[in-house]
């Protein structure tokens, strides 16, 4: 639901009832796995989508027939043998949607629940979405530090639920005889930057697209500017190395380092710490050379062929990529790959599913 927050939060802030239908269950190659969400407003205007689009007409009936009901529904969603074209998906996966009509102001965990998604405060938001029918949809909001909303076996239910929120998890509980779909709502995945120039322009750009808060650093401020950086959420003038020291605290297993700096006397101190760190992805811009002389004075410096192995480098996938935007690209397709556990390779030249359900989740939770 966070990337309809902002028309979720206008609608309950007017006192417009509204249904949201959640994907809980994704299988095969579904398109868009749990926390994809569609909603439907009381006048029948809709945000979001769960499947980019073969399932999207049932969703919204759905909606639309939970708001009339006031009823919450779990629908399922898979490809039809006997007919490819009707409602299901014909990619072959399979989905399984809830469908919760919300009335503001009638449950207190799905009000803080839309009041907690346009602050910006970690939380995680827990619904029995399947089981007896008077529990359905039953709903409770928990945040590092409260808790709203009521649910059966509460106290031990929060702590799980806090715990999934730490990890930043989404996912399905089991819950006596119900299911509960608990959503970790927490702050984009952080995207460092080392080195302004021209190929961090463009990389900026494409980590704001692919959903990661950009900071872009340099200890050169006549390079480190807003004009060059229009797209980065962060700029920062400071020596690499002392700037990632001072964030070790806010970095966690989402976070990527892109060192494109290209220079011995930033590199060398940045990425003697980086490697060490719990980060998803360490890259660095370089030619073979730089690189084989990069690890000899990393060596030198005290690293392990362990944390050495960390380092993506040269950085990005052989795309044969020249300018800046391509090798953007490049960069972006290789830390997709490593962080949702791809091949690297052609989908044409592999089998299996195209999904990797198993991959550490890196990018934004949901």
């Amino acid at each position: 639901m966070q990337d309809i927050a902002a028309q979720l939060h206008d609608w309950h802030a007017a006192g417009r009832p509204f249904a949201v239908a959640t994907v809980v269950r994704a299988s095969g190659s579904a398109p868009r796995g749990p926390g994809a969400a569609l909603a439907v407003d009381a006048y029948g205007e809709a945000v979001g989508s769960i499947s980019g689009g073969c399932v999207e007409a049932a969703v919204y009936e759905a909606c639309q027939e939970a708001l009339s009901s006031g009823t919450p529904v779990l629908r399922h969603f898979g490809y039809s043998d006997e007919d490819a074209f009707a409602v299901g998906l014909t990619c072959g996966g399979s989905l399984d949607v809830f469908v919760h009509p919300v009335v503001p102001g009638t449950s207190p965990g799905l009000d803080a629940a839309v009041s907690l998604l346009a602050s910006g405060t970690p939380f995680a938001v827990a619904r029995i979405v399947d089981g007896p029918s008077a529990l359905l949809g039953r709903t409770l909001a928990v945040t590092p530090d409260a808790s709203y909303g009521a649910l059966p076996l509460a106290r031990p239910l929060v702590a799980e639920t806090r715990g999934m929120l730490s990890a930043g998890r989404t996912g399905l509980l089991p819950l006596g005889s119900a299911t509960l779909f608990v959503e970790s709502y927490v702050p984009p995945p952080r995207l460092l930057i080392f080195g302004a120039m021209d190929f961090a322009a463009a990389l900026a750009r494409i980590g704001k697209f692919l959903g990661y808060h950009v900071t872009v650093c340099d200890a050169r401020p006549v390079f480190a500017t807003r004009r060059r950086f229009p797209d980065a959420d962060e700029i920062v003038v400071d020596w690499p190395h002392r700037y990632l020291d001072a964030q070790v605290e806010s970095l966690d297993a989402r976070t990527v380092l892109c060192v494109l700096t290209h220079d011995a006397k930033f590199d060398l101190p940045l990425l003697q710490r980086a490697l060490r760190l719990p980060v998803a992805y360490v890259g660095a811009l370089g030619s073979r050379r730089t690189h084989h002389d990069r690890l000899v004075h990393l060596r030198e410096a005290g690293l392990t062929d362990a944390e050495l192995s960390r380092l993506h480098s040269p950085i990005g996938l052989d795309l044969g990529a020249r300018t800046p935007e391509e090798t953007a690209v490049s960069i972006a397709a290789e830390i997709v790959a490593h962080t949702r556990g791809g091949t690297h390779l052609p989908l044409t030249t592999t089998t299996g599913p195209i999904h990797h359900d198993g991959a550490q989740e890196s990018g934004p939770a949901l």
